[in-house]
């Protein structure tokens, strides 16, 4: 039996009681008769956020025999007086996806963290059947506000709700007071309202008279995807506007939207209501269809509250995305501390459901990423914010090793179990590069699978084996290969778990992306990976294509798990320099 720690009676009434007893009884029956977990302990992650145990989610996704099971929410971060606060989904009775809190920590680093109680939890008839995702806004007055989305009519009806810190002179912000008025904003007869969900961070209108907010949804008639929009001059009555921001057909539902502005030029971060000249908007979803992110670049019209995508790019699963592994729900935030945008984002675990009961948890937050316009304006660039590089220790760098056909070094002298690695790869020639297979243009992914990190090749694959054991019995290859591509060249960017672990019912995909590099001219390219026990972070040509894999070694644990450079390609490649870290443990998720 799950056993459950309690939550205070912030309410006093009999819905907090209601919702107790409905956790009792759907917490006590997930999957007692499974199987103790394969996994082993060691594998926990130590320096990507999650919580001391249970489930922490933006997304409920996972094979487990034949069938798919499915759950999806997202929660937000934000910061005030000098305090980050995480919100995240959280389930406290268990490992499994349910009873779905808000979750709260705290931290002056974006790095080390401390737990609080639930901030938001069920309580009230607006929000009975879960407190699911949402945005915080900081208010010109300093004040934060939070706008979530309910679950009431057992499950069926999703409507939006607001919150307010109980005590403002509290910086820690530990209660949160729900106003009986609530719901704020309830669906209408053009919405479906069991998908009608994730209220954006609010923006104020540069005539400073309203603010306004996306919810995410779906028009069932030609599977439109659609960020409905809604304004309020007084962030308690809100009204739906006319039109979407945007919409698309055929994408499906859009989870989670995201809304906010980048510089054009430098990575300075603006203020999620920053508008005209010197800025592009960015609109985010997480598609309920794919369970993958993706987003456009383009332009905000203020004075018709509605966002057009650049001419070039396009919505849904042919977009571009934050990440091209396990990542959804992801979230950003305007730092004003440091004058930057930063992005959180979830993954989840890639074994059984039998395994997260087992093991008790389920689920981690990237480390948080700084987000900025790259200089051509044709996408975002991603990197590990500044703060993470104080968990920095032991460090052994080389420089000019060349690689020849078919073989591979061994870092040595570094934990390669929780590591960061930097490396620049130099190719001198590019002419026995494979001719590129144009049907696979707009699916990397697929290609991966195909020219996998064995597959002997041209101009690679090239790059790292992490978490491997000594033999290469099992390893996580993070690579690059380089194709030729009408008068140009392309470049691939894989992860290939397949080898990753050789315990059963675990969920290994490939996952790719395609650099947008001249790599013609430059015959260089860069990587940077992440190594936490079960988590591989990559960044490619410096924060270009970003990869999340999840992998669960049963060799290649502790100090039995090695890092390596190889090259499997025709040609010679030299390590210009590799640079690698241990990196120390933070405090995760320490009580206060």
């Amino acid at each position: 039996m799950v056993q459950f720690r309690s939550l205070p009676k912030q309410d006093g009434g009999s819905a907090y009681w209601q919702f107790k007893e409905l956790a009792n009884s759907i917490s006590n029956n997930w999957y007692t008769n499974f199987r103790p977990s394969l996994v082993d302990k060691t594998l926990l992650p130590r320096y990507h956020f999650r919580p001391p145990i249970n489930w922490i989610n933006g997304n409920f996704y996972r094979y487990f025999k034949y069938f798919l099971l499915k759950k999806n929410t997202c929660a937000g971060p934000f910061y005030y007086k000098g305090i980050y606060h995480l919100f995240y989904q959280y389930n406290p009775y268990g490992s499994v996806w349910g009873n779905i809190v808000w979750g709260h920590s705290v931290s002056t680093d974006l790095i080390n963290w401390y737990a609080l109680d639930p901030a938001i939890y069920p309580s009230k008839p607006f929000d009975i059947y879960g407190c699911w995702s949402g945005s915080a806004t900081v208010l010109p007055d300093g004040k934060p506000v939070i706008l979530y989305t309910g679950i009431v009519d057992n499950f069926k009806t999703q409507v939006q709700n607001i919150a307010f810190p109980a005590n403002l002179s509290d910086p820690l912000l530990r209660e949160w007071d729900k106003p009986d008025y609530n719901p704020v904003i309830s669906s209408d007869p053009s919405i479906n309202a069991t998908q009608f969900r994730d209220p954006t961070t609010a923006w104020l209108h540069p005539d400073n008279k309203h603010w306004s907010i996306a919810i995410g949804g779906i028009r069932e008639v030609g599977q439109r995807g659609v960020a409905i929009l809604y304004r309020s001059k007084d962030f308690v009555n809100w009204t739906k506007a006319k039109h979407p921001l945007h919409s698309s057909k055929g994408t499906g539902m859009w989870e989670c939207p995201d809304f906010f502005p980048v510089a054009v030029g430098g990575r300075e971060g603006r203020d999620t209501s920053a508008t005209g000249r010197g800025v592009k908007h960015v609109l985010k979803v997480s598609l309920d269809r794919t369970r993958f992110e993706y987003y456009t670049l383009g332009t905000y019209y203020p004075a018709l509250d509605r966002y057009l995508p650049d001419q070039a790019l396009v919505d849904g699963s042919d977009g571009l995305r934050y990440d091209y592994g396990n990542f959804y729900a992801s979230k950003t935030f305007f730092d004003p501390a440091k004058r930057r945008r930063v992005l959180t984002g979830w993954a989840n675990e890639s074994d059984t459901i039998a395994d997260d009961v087992s093991k008790g948890w389920s689920g981690i937050i990237l480390v948080p990423r700084e987000l900025w316009l790259d200089e051509n304006g044709r996408q975002l660039l991603q990197w590990p914010v500044e703060e993470f590089d104080r968990l920095r220790s032991q460090h052994v760098s080389l420089a000019n090793q060349v690689v020849n056909p078919g073989g591979f070094f061994r870092v040595n002298n570094i934990d390669a179990v929780q590591a960061d690695v930097e490396v620049t790869f130099e190719m001198g020639s590019l002419e026995k590069a494979e001719d590129f297979d144009p049907s696979y243009v707009g699916d990397a992914q697929a290609y991966c699978a195909r020219h996998a990190a064995d597959v002997k090749g041209g101009v690679g694959p090239f790059g790292l084996y992490v978490l491997a054991d000594a033999a290469h019995e099992e390893r996580t290859a993070v690579f690059f290969k380089v194709f030729k591509h009408k008068r140009k060249h392309v470049v691939l960017f894989c992860h290939d778990p397949t080898r990753s672990t050789k315990r059963e019912n675990i969920y290994k995909p490939t996952f790719a992306g395609f650099v947008d590099v001249d790599i013609d001219s430059s015959k260089t390219i860069s990587l940077r990976s992440l190594i936490d026990h079960s988590v591989v972070e990559s960044f490619g040509a410096g924060g270009k294509t970003c990869i999340t894999s999840r992998v669960y070694p049963s060799l290649a644990i502790g100090r039995d798990a090695h890092l390596f450079v190889f090259n499997n390609g025709a040609v010679d490649v030299k390590v210009s320099e590799l640079n690698a870290w241990e990196i120390r443990t933070p405090f995760m998720n320490k009580e206060i």
